[in-house]
């Protein structure tokens, strides 16, 4: 990664930007002090929501960090197929004693005045979700004196965000918890992403950008795997979900090692997008008949999720984890960081071994 990028953050450790409440100013403040680079999420936020929160960062660090934007989604629902979904989802709202939600409330996430704050307050880093900014974009946000990140999950989404000019490219795999960064919603793919270590060779082969590798990056010879792959730096999301900082509701950070939880499964359940889950209740009844429309049915399953995060009923939460969850580990996020950086530093000194020769005595 260029190196006026990692200067930005000493330790090649990024907290993913996880939307919905979980990546509040005090877990990304913690990153940022242990020295990696932590990250807001203004997806499902007022643009004013997100400014008082980049406020209260700026009050809790004095170190860089990045905020995460989602870009505005074509209109490729199906109608009636929301239609008939509301319809399956009737017993879920019975059940919750609630009304689903409008499906039809927005669908830019007030994209266009986020990004006027972000221009006229700038901040040190700008990562974007679901698509790539026009060049128009990254330029204005480069002359803010802002780095720019675009999440790929493919060789060729890579090559797009190298040509909007961004200064990296988030390699994005499919072992990743939440929602898959994918351009385009094509429902032909669902399942069939690509796993991490793979996505970053391909992705170093076919851009020149500097790669951020992302998906179910629990520990740090996990680091030292994509880093040694051609990586600058790894993303890791789930593995602060269960951090005191981390803004997950209790029954969520409880969920990752309980034995009742024992896998993932991408679904389109709760948002109409294809997002990596535990397994529970919610998205085994409805996971099969979610029809591709993002973010309709994520509107129209926000009360439902409310309900049951009030009832405190895991079997009705989106329940967003990697593949690794059960390697969470509840450390405050600064300590977190420095077991990484320690495992990291040991499993670069196991490596030396081999390739002295070491390992063969």
């Amino acid at each position: 990664m260029s190196s006026a990028l990692t200067d930005l953050f000493p330790r090649p450790i990024v907290q993913a930007p996880m939307a919905g409440g979980v990546s509040v100013p005090q877990l990304a403040a913690a990153v940022c002090e242990a020295g990696g680079l932590g990250f807001l999420a203004a997806g499902y936020k007022t643009a004013d929501g997100m400014y008082q929160e980049i406020k209260q960062l700026r009050g809790l660090t004095n170190r860089p960090f990045g905020v995460n934007l989602f870009m505005p989604q074509p209109e490729t629902a199906d109608p009636a197929a929301v239609g008939v979904y509301a319809h399956q989802l009737a017993g879920e709202a019975a059940w919750y004693e609630t009304e689903l939600g409008d499906p039809d409330c927005g669908r830019d996430d007030g994209y266009e005045a986020k990004l006027a704050l972000l221009l006229d307050d700038p901040v040190p880093v700008v990562s974007f979700h679901f698509g790539v900014p026009s060049r128009e974009v990254v330029d204005s946000l480069h002359r803010a004196g802002t780095f720019v990140l675009v999440t790929a999950t493919t060789p060729e989404e890579a090559r797009a965000v190298e040509r909007s000019g961004a200064d990296a490219v988030i390699a994005q795999g499919v072992e990743a918890g939440g929602h898959q960064g994918t351009h385009r919603d094509d429902p032909e793919t669902d399942g069939a992403g690509t796993g991490l270590l793979t996505l970053v060779a391909q992705v170093r082969e076919a851009v020149s950008l500097p790669v951020v590798a992302a998906g179910g990056i629990m520990r740090g010879g996990q680091i030292a795997g994509v880093l040694a792959a051609g990586a600058s730096a790894a993303q890791l999301g789930t593995a602060f979900l269960a951090t005191p900082e981390s803004g997950a509701h209790a029954v969520h950070k409880q969920a990752l090692t309980n034995p009742l939880f024992v896998r993932t499964e991408l679904t389109r359940a709760f948002s109409g997008r294809p997002a990596r889950g535990l397994v529970n209740r919610f998205l085994r009844e409805h996971g099969p008949y979610a029809p591709a429309a993002y973010p309709e049915v994520h509107h129209l399953t926000a009360p439902l999720r409310k309900a049951a995060a009030k009832a405190g009923d895991a079997q009705g939460l989106a329940l967003w984890a990697g593949q690794g969850h059960r390697m969470a580990r509840e450390l405050p996020a600064g300590q977190l960081v420095e077991v990484l950086v320690a495992e990291l530093a040991a499993a670069g000194t196991a490596l030396s071994g081999y390739t002295t020769g070491g390992a063969g005595r």
